[in-house]
């Protein structure tokens, strides 16, 4: 009887050996892999003189709405301690459609820009190691690479009528980034991921034809994601 309750024991421990082994504890790397969404504020600022204008409007000049994109993202965490982790996410260049706002409102598409965004970020995890769920908040520097430029016809139309077409280029940038999120284990190794992130970015972008105009993107980024941990 002896025998059969010591071996109950060496199997208790064994299963709790793994169920720690398992859990968000410090040493634990996660990998995941999902979708990422970027959504730029709009709009940006008033473009810089000579501006164009369709449609004159007080106290509003010609400005820029960025659009949004989705893809493919992910990334990777290792938990330096039970409940302090650092997150590298990864993801497939965005490309962002710029379209006239303010006072050129209505012509449809002037451009276009790729980003692809490098951030490293210390987070903080809720309860303990081994709960089914965790949610967390992070802080990160954010290096916003923007690429890959190209104004469209119908911004040569209104800033060089007639000329060679206008070409677009923005700066890149560094800036903060905070971060809520969460994840949720579905066993021992897999779990689902998500998250929420806002960057404080003001880039400036230069037409060939020499105006600037100041965008405060200030991008929010969401993210759903399956993951593993080992």
């Amino acid at each position: 009887m002896n025998i059969i309750n010591n071996k109950w024991v060496v199997v208790a421990s064994l299963l709790g050996l793994c169920g720690f082994a398992s859990a968000q504890s410090a040493g634990t790397w996660m990998v995941r892999a999902g979708a990422t969404n970027i959504t730029p504020s709009n709009p940006s600022g008033n473009l810089s003189a000579p501006a164009f204008y369709v449609v004159p409007r007080n106290g509003i000049g010609s400005q820029t709405n960025t659009g949004s994109d989705t893809q493919l993202g992910g990334g990777f965490t290792y938990m330096y301690t039970d409940h302090l982790s650092v997150d590298v996410p990864l993801a497939l260049p965005f490309k962002h459609k710029l379209y006239g706002a303010g006072a050129i409102e209505g012509v449809g598409q002037i451009g276009e820009v790729q980003a692809l965004p490098m951030t490293v970020f210390l987070q903080y995890r809720f309860l303990e190691a081994n709960a089914k769920f965790r949610p967390y908040v992070g802080l990160g520097a954010t290096y916003a690479y923007l690429f890959n430029e190209e104004g469209s016809g119908t911004l040569t139309a209104l800033s060089n009528p007639g000329g060679t077409p206008t070409k677009i280029s923005a700066d890149s940038k560094l800036a903060l980034t905070a971060q809520i999120g969460a994840t949720l284990a579905l066993n021992d190794k897999w779990f689902v991921d998500v998250f929420y992130s806002k960057t404080k970015l003001t880039t400036k972008i230069t037409l060939s034809t020499g105006q600037t105009v100041d965008a405060a993107l200030d991008p929010a980024t969401y993210g759903v994601a399956v993951g593993y941990k080992f």
